[in-house]
C-alpha cells in the first residue's frame, strides 16, 4: 500500500494514539533530555512497502505541538515533505516491523532498564523466573521462564540493526539495548504499551531480587 492509499483516518488515528501514549509516559518520567521514541504503523503491513509515524528527533516529550510527528516508509525516510527529521533510531523500528509486522513500536529510557542491560550484559539476556507479569506479555505458561535479549548499543545506529536481527525472538515482544532503554511492541498501541509496562515492572523486579540476593 502506498503512502497515498491511506486514508485521513488512518493517519489521524496514528497520531491520535501517539499523542495519548506520549503524555502518559512523559508523566512517569520515562524521556528524560528528549529520549526516547515512539511509532505506530499506519494502513496494512507488507514487508517491502509499509508506513508509520514517530516521533520527531530531539522534541520535547513533555509538550504537544503540530511538529511532534512525521511519517516515513519501510526505509525510515519520510513519506512526505516535512522539515522534520525521524527519530536517530528509526532504521531500528523499521526492522523490528520489517520483521514482526507490529502495529506498535514504544522505546523508553529509564533507571531500571539501564542497570539491569548492564548487569546482565555478559549473559546477554535478561533471566526473569515465574514472574506474574510475564502474563502481560502474552505468556501465560504456568512459572514460565523468560529470557529478554540485550544487544549491544553503538552510536552508529546502523551497526545496531544486524544485531536486533539476530537476537529477536517471534515470543518476547521486546529487546533492550546495553546501557539505552527497551524497545517493546505489540499488535496495536494498546498491546505495545501493555508489554512496555509489563517489561518495566519486570525490570525493577528483577533488579530489587538481585540487591536482596546481595544481602544475603
Amino acid at each position: 500500500m502506498t503512502f497515498s492509499q491511506l486514508t485521513t483516518e488512518e493517519k489521524q488515528r496514528a497520531l491520535s494514539e501517539l499523542r495519548s501514549v506520549k503524555e502518559l509516559f512523559a508523566s512517569r518520567g520515562w524521556f528524560p533530555g528528549t529520549s526516547g521514541n515512539l511509532s505506530v504503523r499506519v494502513g496494512e503491513f507488507d514487508e517491502d512497502d509499509f508506513h508509520f509515524a514517530i516521533t520527531a528527533s530531539g522534541k520535547d516529550k513533555t509538550a504537544h505541538t503540530p511538529e511532534d510527528y512525521l511519517f516515513v516508509d519501510r526505509e525510515g525516510k519520510p513519506s512526505e515533505p516535512t522539515k522534520l527529521k525521524p527519530s536517530a533510531e528509526t532504521l531500528i523500528h523499521c526492522e523490528i516491523y520489517r520483521l514482526t509486522g507490529a502495529g506498535a513500536i514504544f522505546h523508553v529510557h529509564t533507571v531500571f532498564n539501564n542497570v539491569i542491560s548492564e548487569h546482565f550484559w555478559n549473559r546477554g539476556s535478561v533471566p526473569v523466573d515465574g514472574v506474574e507479569l510475564i502474563k502481560g506479555l502474552g505468556n501465560w505458561e504456568e512459572e514460565a521462564q523468560i529470557d529478554i535479549p540485550i544487544v549491544p548499543n553503538y552510536a552508529d545506529i546502523p551497526r545496531i540493526v544486524p544485531e536486533v536481527t539476530a537476537k529477536l525472538q517471534p515470543s518476547i515482544p521486546g529487546i533492550i539495548l546495553r546501557k539505552h532503554g527497551i524497545y517493546a511492541w505489540g499488535a496495536n498501541a494498546f498491546e505495545a504499551k501493555r508489554h512496555l509496562e509489563a517489561f518495566e515492572f519486570i525490570f525493577e523486579y528483577v533488579y530489587r531480587l538481585e540487591l536482596l540476593k546481595q544481602t544475603r
